[in-house]
């Protein structure tokens, strides 16, 4: 029996980690095992929100760089959330785990409009919310959605969900064998190392919020009940040396 550590967090999750071991869209396996955990963890008492990125259909930077308006390219990455949020409540549900997706722009006859009280309110009431769209404002990545909504939530703790990445390194340790796994690092001494954990504006409501943050590799086994049971595994950033 899974024994949490946190009453509640929010979960983001990259467009990348829903890929699996392919190189685009959604991996049914992969969407399945994390609709499991997810489901496990709920049943420990933990209340979750998940933040959905869109990078497994569009990369508004590769489009821009093709010469795509840039606020045009990030609406259309906002549209890709919606579709990962849509199809990760519906494996949710298969599980049967009650969940409600909101988002950040309007599109109401799929989704809620996200709405902090209501949002909170579904999670006292025990429902996965599922949270897409980003900020629903261009120039705003959805690392910065899942600092800022963690923090209007009161979630404890982010936890950074990776593919294929356990954690946060000195250096890209596909490049650098000498690269150094951090197990914990405080904010102050990610930020002083020039450490790439997540974008500036994300890393700043971080810091200055004192939000703990948890990276760490959503393929390893039982990745998310290890980390909710506080578990070494990934790197922990907070606010303490």
């Amino acid at each position: 029996m899974l024994t949490a550590k946190y009453k509640r967090i929010l979960l983001k999750l990259s467009g990348e980690a829903l890929m699996g071991e392919s190189g685009f869209g959604i991996d049914a396996s992969t969407l399945k095992m994390v609709a499991q955990q997810i489901k496990e963890v709920k049943e420990a008492g933990v209340e979750i929100a998940i933040v959905v990125g869109g990078g497994n259909i569009w990369r508004g930077t590769d489009a821009e760089a093709g010469g795509m308006d840039r606020a045009t390219a990030d609406y259309a990455g906002m549209l890709a959330t919606v579709i990962n949020a849509l199809a990760l409540q519906d494996a949710l549900e298969r599980e049967g785990v009650v969940s409600r997706t909101q988002t950040a722009i309007s599109i109401q006859s799929v989704a809620e409009p996200y709405i902090r009280r209501r949002a909170i309110r579904h999670l006292e009431k025990g429902r996965v919310v599922i949270l897409a769209a980003g900020t629903g404002n261009p120039y705003m990545t959805t690392d910065t959605a899942a600092a800022l909504r963690a923090i209007e939530i009161k979630a404890e703790v982010l936890l950074m969900a990776k593919n294929r990445v356990d954690g946060v390194y000195s250096a890209d340790p596909s490049k650098d064998p000498q690269a150094k796994k951090f197990a914990h690092l405080s904010h102050r001494q990610a930020l002083n190392m020039g450490l790439e954990v997540m974008d500036t504006t994300a890393f700043s409501l971080c810091l200055e919020n004192k939000l703990p943050v948890v990276v760490f590799d959503i393929q390893a086994p039982r990745s998310i009940q290890r980390v909710v049971a506080k578990e070494p595994i990934g790197t922990l950033l907070s606010s303490e040396e």
